[in-house]
């Protein structure tokens, strides 16, 4: 019996990916432990333009690879692979990220171990060994009308967050899709990823209805995995990444906030915008950098008033080809 099926979404990350298998070779190929879990791979290839589909046909031809003839998304690319399946347990793994000694298992074992949790994900690590926020609370007024780090430090338990060291797992609200495990029985009773995301916030709204379906949803503090967000598409495409995030966002604020909270939040948005491109004008003339954030906001400003179109965002964006091969599919949010 396959005890977990690993499904990675790759777009353009030829080198990350390949990292990425590596390490999973490492965790799970090539250890001789009698006790140690039974895994499948299952990487779906969201139409990249780089050599990834060659790249790991030669390099791992034990991985079951689904290349597909157009960009799908997020949810939509981990639904392929979880059609195709077997574990008692299915990982979601970004392309950017290398696991650490044990982590699959530690995961697999706390699942089995606890069968009212529907869902684990560890403590993700940035390059240089500091921590990432890899918790999400569910998006509502208050985590977007009072700062983050107000909320984190006055009120921890109900906002946990990197800012304090916790030793043992931790019910949240949802963990980040970059490393999210999950039992089988808890998406054949929920179902698949909702496409209607392409990309941020559909493994929220995800761990919504697992939550909602009596499981409960935890961060592992102790184990540890890389995650690489650094080279993500966001730095690339900034206006059509936070484009796309702000959709995403009202989306999920009509779904489960309503329709009044919504538009509340996509005018307070609306203006915020507007104010970045005030106090950012001086700033753009001299910095490079500060251009950049301010040309991004002027998009975002458009497009708000375009009455926000379908026809921008990343389902629309192209990467230049240059750079291509080092970005990555954004798990982080953008503001």
């Amino acid at each position: 019996m396959i005890d977990l099926s690993i499904v990675i979404v790759s777009w353009n990350t030829c080198e990350l990916t390949l990292a990425c298998l590596e390490s999973i070779e490492r965790e799970v190929r090539a250890r001789r432990d009698t006790e140690c879990i039974a895994c499948e791979v299952i990487l779906v290839d969201n139409a990249s333009s780089d050599a990834t589909v060659p790249s790991v046909q030669a390099r791992f031809p034990w991985v079951k690879l689904l290349a597909q003839s157009a960009n799908l998304g997020f949810a939509a690319g981990n639904n392929v692979g979880f059609r195709e399946a077997q574990g008692r347990h299915v990982l979601l793994l970004n392309s950017d990220t290398v696991l650490k000694r044990d982590s699959l298992e530690c995961m697999v074992r706390y699942l089995d171990a606890h069968p009212e949790v529907g869902a684990v994900g560890p403590q993700l690590l940035n390059s240089d060994g500091s921590k990432q926020n890899c918790v999400h609370n569910f998006p509502s007024l208050a985590t977007e009308l009072i700062p983050k780090g107000i909320l984190e430090r006055f009120l921890p338990a109900r906002f946990p967050s990197k800012r304090f060291v916790h030793h043992a797992p931790l019910e949240v609200d949802a963990v980040l899709g970059a490393c999210l495990m999950v039992r089988r029985a808890v998406i054949e009773r929920v179902g698949p990823m909702p496409e209607e995301y392409f990309l941020f916030l559909e493994e929220t709204d995800w761990c919504w209805e697992i939550r909602a379906a009596g499981f409960r949803v935890m961060h592992l503090p102790t184990v540890e995995v890389w995650h690489h967000s650094g080279a993500s598409s966001k730095k690339r495409i900034r206006a059509a990444t936070r484009i796309e995030y702000h959709r995403s966002l009202y989306r999920f604020f009509r779904k489960r906030r309503g329709v009044a909270a919504a538009a509340l939040i996509w005018l307070y948005r609306l203006f915020k915008n507007l104010f970045y491109l005030l106090i950012l004008a001086l700033p753009a003339v001299v910095s490079r950098r500060q251009r950049d954030r301010w040309q991004a906001s002027a998009a975002v400003l458009a497009w708000h008033l375009a009455g926000c179109p379908a026809n921008a965002g990343l389902r629309v964006a192209r990467l230049p080809a240059a750079s291509a091969s080092v970005t990555s599919t954004g798990r982080e949010v953008v503001k």
